[in-house]
This record gives structure tokens, C-alpha cells and sequence, in this order.
């Protein structure tokens, strides 16, 4: 078995301590949209609408340049899930 490398929870810890909670916020959101989108390309509609679902809970939240941007990924993504679950 190799060797795993060590797990640095105080790095850690120093990285998240040195965001600001939109950052975080919209990176979360960045995620959680890429995540709904391969689960609708998979077909795995109950996945991309708790996806969806999250999305939709983060992006009132979130200011800035992309905030727009997840807005209108938040909007094709419901329009995309509504096309797949109604063929």
C-alpha cells in the first residue's frame, strides 16, 4: 500500500479562515451548478433537481461579478430540467 500523504487540517482550516464567505459562496455555487448540469446530461434527474434545488437556495445570496452568471446558469438549468423530466 503507498504511503498516503498527510492531511493538513490547521492548513486547511488557515485556507478556508482566509476567505470571505462569498467567495466561498460562490465558488460553492460554481460547483453545485457543474454538478447539476452532469447529472442532467447523465439523465439522473432526481440528482440535478437537488442540484438545482440548492442552487436556487445559494444564489440569492451571492453578490459580485459572477452573480449574474450563476443567475443565469440557475435559469438553464431549470429550463433543462424541465425539458428532461417532460420529454
Amino acid at each position: 500500500m503507498a504511503d498516503e500523504p498527510e492531511f493538513d487540517v490547521e492548513a486547511l482550516q488557515a485556507q478556508l479562515a482566509a476567505l470571505s464567505v462569498q467567495q466561498f459562496l460562490v465558488s460553492a455555487a460554481s460547483t453545485i451548478a457543474s454538478l447539476a448540469y452532469a447529472k442532467l446530461d447523465r439523465r439522473e434527474l432526481d440528482e440535478a433537481r437537488q442540484a438545482i434545488d440548492a442552487l436556487a437556495a445559494l444564489v440569492p445570496q451571492l453578490a459580485g461579478e459572477l452573480a449574474g452568471d450563476l443567475a443565469l446558469a440557475l435559469t438553464r438549468l431549470q429550463i433543462a430540467y424541465a425539458e428532461a423530466a417532460n420529454p
